[in-house]
């Protein structure tokens, strides 16, 4: 079994009967997602919220239940992927293209887990280039806004075009390899007029599911989970 089945399948364990479950993108969640069919085959009821259009097909294909946020207030919990984990639990998102689908879900969540294999753990966020889901109509504008904050934007391509998500915006593959400050970073960007959101989960994710050195799963755990607001206004 490799690494991605194994962080994946083990995520499985935290469904419970009837909870509403976040179903994440990409290839880790996939061996979730998986096993989640066969126990729903099996007799497991749940409903699912998927993050991208790829994995609300899956899901159909696997007869997992879906449901949306039409008819429910929260989620029990969701299961997703990274692209980087920090030591701290934070994370860099969106190489899928799903970023801020994802980033809804994981609000909506009681509680996030996060499935990764060994090659997603770093010291420092950074390496993998952060994406930012920006909308089309001001473009080179916000890449000149988002070049001001001493980051290198690139407009993501497929077969000869501008990648389009799901909720039909652009995405811009930032460069910066040393994120020194990532709540900065999370809100300057979130800031700019035109950008939807960004790649950067910070303070979201409450376990890591991932391999040590050993290539033994193991479970990390956020040591302080806040999500307590202050009111903003009355």
């Amino acid at each position: 079994m490799n690494e991605k089945q194994a962080v994946g399948e083990k995520a499985v364990e935290f469904v419970k009967k009837d909870m509403v479950v976040g179903l994440g993108t990409g290839s880790t969640v996939f061996y979730t997602l998986s096993l989640l069919g066969k126990l729903v085959q099996q007799g497991l009821s749940i409903k699912g919220i998927p993050t991208s259009v790829q994995t609300e097909k899956l899901a159909k294909e696997l007869n997992i239940p879906l449901t949306s946020f039409d008819e429910i207030d929260q989620i029990d919990i969701a299961i997703d992927g990274a692209d980087e984990v920090s030591g701290s639990l934070d994370l860099i998102k969106g190489g899928g293209g799903a970023l801020l689908r994802e980033k809804i879900v994981a609000k909506a969540a009681k509680k996030l887990i996060i499935v990764a294999d060994s090659t997603k753990l770093v010291d420092q966020l950074g390496s993998f280039p952060l994406p930012v889901e920006i909308v089309p109509f001001v473009m080179k504008a916000t890449k000149r806004h988002i070049q001001k904050l001493g980051i290198h934007p690139e407009l993501r391509m497929a077969n000869g075009a501008p990648f389009i998500t799901d909720n039909g915006n652009y995405i811009l593959d930032c460069a910066c390899p040393k994120i020194l400050a990532p709540n900065e970073l999370e809100n300057n960007l979130n800031m700019i007029p035109g950008v939807v959101d960004n790649g950067l989960f910070i303070g979201m994710a409450d376990m890591v599911i991932t391999v040590d050195k050993n290539k033994e799963v193991i479970l990390r755990e956020r040591k302080q989970h806040n999500s307590s607001m202050e009111k903003a206004c009355e």
